[in-house]
């Protein structure tokens, strides 16, 4: 399987969710986990495990894309490859 996370912040606002899942939905990329926290003084974060093992286009546009996405609407989206991921957080 071909994990990537992302994480999605930024200020709070109705719709991000709904536009990051449709544009993953649209390259054909499956949700396994989605982490949404609580917002707090308004600010919104969340961190998406995914599998693109069908996604219909690179992985280089696919973080291209999220990232222009996350300008459109007001947030920072980043995509990391799971393993590079794991290797950067491990203690």
């Amino acid at each position: 399987m071909n994990k990537t996370i992302i994480t999605v912040v930024g200020k709070d606002t109705v719709g991000i969710i709904a536009k990051v899942c449709t544009y993953l939905a649209d390259s054909q990329i499956n949700i396994l986990d989605n982490l949404p926290r609580p917002s707090y003084r308004s600010f919104f974060n969340m961190m998406m495990i995914v599998d693109m093992d069908h996604a219909n286009k690179p992985f280089g546009t696919i973080c291209d894309d999220l990232e222009k996405l996350g300008e459109e609407i007001g947030v920072r989206i980043k995509c990391q490859r799971e393993e590079i991921f794991t290797k950067m957080h491990r203690i």
